[in-house]
């Protein structure tokens, strides 16, 4: 299918957030501060010492969720894509969580006595969640994102290690596929409770400030999966096979 992308090297950078202001906080992550005045996407990216190509690809796939161009983004570095999930993860626990977390504190300021027990159930359900989401970007940063490195480094030096070839045959990055499951029903599940299961709590626009991030947030991630399980995974097995192959030699 053939999709005419809206944002080249040729873009000015004001123009992409003219066009679609959700890629505010994707343009954020690469670290470009504001003030780019009438720079192209090419220029700024210059200034900033980031791949333009992969910039491109990342925020067209954002804007159109028709476009993901999952055999190029295969092509860069491994380094380069963990880099981008790691500053993602990070944008989620520093920014996006507390944000969550302020309108479900001020609900509990602002509820009617009789509805203290709903919006307690409601920061309950946030809470785990939280926890379940630092958990999972805990193993990604800490286990399985330095495994997928140490891959990458040992093909450019053309040697795999006993202990990495241990590594890949006892905990192939397959055993890790589709770990955002329980992560994604447990963001749905606490949407739900407030669209279906939570009484009125007389602080109407906060509620749906709230419910609002939360669907946010949902797409956020569904875009950030897409990209760990799609790209990312695929990648990786082709270098385990690789490196396996090679010992073999």
């Amino acid at each position: 299918m053939n999709i005419n992308l809206p944002f080249t090297t040729k873009t000015k950078m004001a123009d992409v957030i003219h066009l679609d202001y959700r890629l505010i906080p994707i343009i954020g992550r690469f670290g470009i501060n504001y003030g780019f005045g009438n720079k192209t996407v090419l220029e700024v990216c210059h200034n900033h010492s980031i791949n333009v190509w992969f910039f491109l690809e990342i925020i067209n796939s954002y804007h159109n969720s028709d476009y993901f161009p999952q055999e190029q983004l295969q092509n860069f570095k491994a380094q380069l894509i963990i880099d981008y999930l790691k500053r993602t993860h990070k944008y989620y626990l520093e920014s996006k969580v507390p944000e969550i977390e302020g309108y479900i504190s001020e609900m509990e300021k602002r509820v009617a006595p009789e509805n203290i027990k709903n919006i307690k159930l409601l920061s309950d359900f946030f809470k785990e969640y939280k926890n379940e989401l630092v958990k999972h970007f805990s193993r990604e940063d800490d286990i399985i994102f330095p495994y997928i490195i140490e891959l990458e480094k040992s093909l450019e030096v053309d040697k795999c290690s006993v202990d990495l070839l241990t590594k890949i045959r006892k905990e192939p990055i397959s055993k890790y596929e589709r770990t955002h499951d329980d992560v994604e029903i447990k963001l749905s599940d606490l949407k739900n409770l407030i669209m279906r299961h939570l009484p009125p709590v007389l602080c109407k626009e906060l509620c749906q400030k709230l419910l609002m991030e939360l669907f946010r947030l949902e797409a956020d991630l569904e875009n950030h999966s897409r990209i760990e399980d799609k790209v990312l995974v695929p990648k990786v097995k082709h270098l385990e096979q690789i490196l396996v192959e090679l010992s073999e030699k």
